[in-house]
């Protein structure tokens, strides 16, 4: 109506109704980083079990500058002009990436994986390529993504963002069973539903810290060709782990039923923010036409980040062809300091809560032999009431275990993070959180 005032109070500009936002924002997995920085910040002093990022002792300013000298001397060397060089440093690129022939190349040094450059998309850390295969092949609504849990926030966040319906396939104490999985399976089926993908970490997974076994990991590349689904491989890990990992599920993927996904974020360094994904399955148009899944998700990225930005392709790129692609050279000292933070962890955790007392306390834990992460088990119920209590009373602060698991379970569970601290900082840290856990068990 003309001359109409609407009231100061009821003007939507002003203010936004949290209900007429997507749902998702009100989801707790997205505000899981949130707040274990808000309590990190609050409480300065405690030591820190929570983040699982690389040590910050394996950088050096310098080397960035060299990483990329050795990427722009490799493009004059292959015949690149003075301007190729500025324009490939300076200008968005390929929606692909710049560097996917270099990436290819360190697969099959390191991996024994062994893809065309086309088949692999460059990506804004790991993160992003999660996003992208979601949206690429979840088609509708009864298609349904598994995942095994507890599992990395990233892929049940991805998904959430995207209304993607999770079915989560609990692990056992040992980790993944494929008797489970194929349960789920066919019970998604029975209910007419399309289990499209399952997602896992198989090497010294994020949050638990167990890896599957190769038995294990071949039950499982059979399960995704008699059901017809694909395996969504995240291996962020096994490259900063001590001794010789096994074979990647990508390696051993004679049916093309596996996207890697990939990551330099722990090898090279996190603020590049540069990943990539393999996804080399053949997709047929409706005029009989084929292509490669990495097409479709370059359409996807051109849409979300447009490209993946040339200086961090540029550093990570000198990185590999520093090391002639072997990056599992490269992170080897990275590997013992990690496997030493986690070896120092569990003496710890042996030493001040020795058999008969945990069990007297109803308390466990796992002995992952590499990555960053192990679980510890307590007879109370974890969360993040507790964990600022923790932080307040102990001065230690840790991940409640609940936030990784997409159904209900977790609630006991608590995730340890070595990779960040210094054996002192191990040391103490651990005496801390032994104190909270007896004072805990006690009162329970």
């Amino acid at each position: 109506m003309s001359g109409t005032t609407v009231p100061a109070d009821t003007r939507s500009g002003d203010w936004l109704d949290m209900a007429e936002l997507h749902s998702s924002v009100s989801e707790p997995v997205l505000d899981t980083m949130n707040f274990l920085n808000e309590i990190t910040h609050r409480y300065p002093d405690a030591i820190s079990f929570a983040p699982g990022r690389p040590y910050d002792g394996f950088f050096d300013t310098e080397q960035v500058i060299g990483h990329i000298r050795r990427y722009l001397d490799h493009l004059a060397e292959q015949g690149g002009s003075p301007d190729d060089v500025r324009t490939a440093l300076y200008q968005y690129g390929p929606t692909a990436g710049l560097i996917r022939d270099i990436i290819a190349d360190s697969l099959r040094a390191d991996e024994d994986i062994d893809v065309p450059a086309d088949s692999i998309v460059v990506t804004v850390g790991a993160q992003e390529a999660m996003l992208l295969v979601l949206r690429a092949l979840i088609a509708g609504p009864d298609d349904v993504l598994l995942v095994s849990s507890p599992c990395y926030v990233g892929i049940t966040g991805a998904a959430r963002l995207l209304d993607v319906r999770v079915r989560p396939v609990e692990e056992r104490e040992e980790g993944f069973s494929a008797a489970d999985l194929e349960a789920a399976v066919r019970d998604e089926l029975a209910n007419g539903r399309r289990p499209r993908a399952f997602y896992v970490v198989p090497d010294h997974s994020n949050p638990s810290g167990t890896t599957m076994g190769t038995e294990a990991r071949e039950e499982l590349l059979g399960l995704a060709e008699r059901y017809d689904f694909l395996v969504l491989e995240d291996s962020p890990y096994r490259l900063v782990s001590p001794g010789t990992p096994l074979p990647t599920l990508k390696s051993r993927d004679r049916t093309r039923r596996v996207v890697h996904l990939g990551s330099y974020s722990k090898t090279v360094f996190p603020g590049a923010r540069v990943g990539f994904v393999v996804a080399d399955q053949r997709v047929r148009d409706a005029d009989g036409g084929e292509h490669l899944l990495a097409a479709e998700l370059t359409k996807i990225k051109s849409m979300v980040t447009v490209n993946t930005s040339s200086l961090g392709q540029a550093a990570v790129a000198g990185a590999l062809l520093g090391a002639r692609g072997r990056l599992s050279q490269v992170s080897a000292g990275a590997a013992d300091h990690y496997g030493k933070a986690m070896r120092e962890m569990l003496r710890q955790l042996d030493a001040r809560l020795p058999a008969e007392r945990r069990e007297a306390l109803g308390v466990s834990w796992n002995r992952p032999t590499g990555g960053f992460f192990l679980t510890l088990r307590v007879p109370f119920t974890v969360d993040n009431d507790r964990l600022i209590v923790s932080a307040q009373d102990f001065g230690v602060i840790w991940t409640p275990m609940k936030h990784f698991h997409p159904g209900t379970g977790g609630h006991h569970g608590i995730r340890l993070s070595t990779s960040y601290l210094t054996p002192a900082e191990i040391e103490e840290g651990t005496a801390r959180l032994v104190r909270f856990v007896e004072a805990q068990s006690s009162a329970f």
